[in-house]
C-alpha cells in the first residue's frame, strides 16, 4: 500500500505533552495520528465532540438541513457500496467488450 507524507504544525509545548503520551501508550506520535486518522475514515465522525456556539443566521440552516426528509435515501454500508461500485464497474467492462466485439464485426 502506497504511503503520502503528511505535515501538520502543533504547538511545541502540546507536541512534547503529546510525544511524552504517546511513548506512555507504547506508540509513537505517527503512529497515534494514523489511528486517529483510520477511526474519522473507519466510523466517518470526528471520535470526539466538537462544537462551537452558532450565530443565529448557521443554526437556522442547520436546522433546515436536519428537517430535511432524507427517507428517499437508502443507507447503505460501505461493504453494500463497495459491491454497488465492482457490479457498475463489470457492468462497465462487459459493455465495453460487447461494443468492441461490434466494431470488429464492423471492420470484418
Amino acid at each position: 500500500m502506497a504511503q503520502t507524507a503528511m505535515t501538520i504544525r502543533v504547538d511545541n509545548h502540546i507536541k512534547k505533552q503529546f510525544d511524552f503520551l504517546c511513548e506512555q501508550f507504547g506508540m509513537s506520535a505517527n503512529a497515534a495520528v494514523n489511528v486517529f486518522i483510520n477511526a474519522v475514515v473507519r466510523t466517518r465522525t470526528i471520535p470526539f465532540k466538537i462544537s462551537a456556539e452558532l450565530n443565529p443566521t448557521s443554526q437556522a440552516l442547520l436546522d433546515m438541513l436536519y428537517a430535511t426528509d432524507r427517507s428517499d435515501r437508502p443507507d447503505l454500508t460501505m461493504e453494500e457500496i463497495d459491491e454497488e461500485i465492482r457490479k457498475a464497474r463489470q457492468e462497465r467492462r462487459e459493455r465495453m467488450e460487447r461494443e468492441k466485439q461490434e466494431q470488429q464485426k464492423e471492420v470484418a
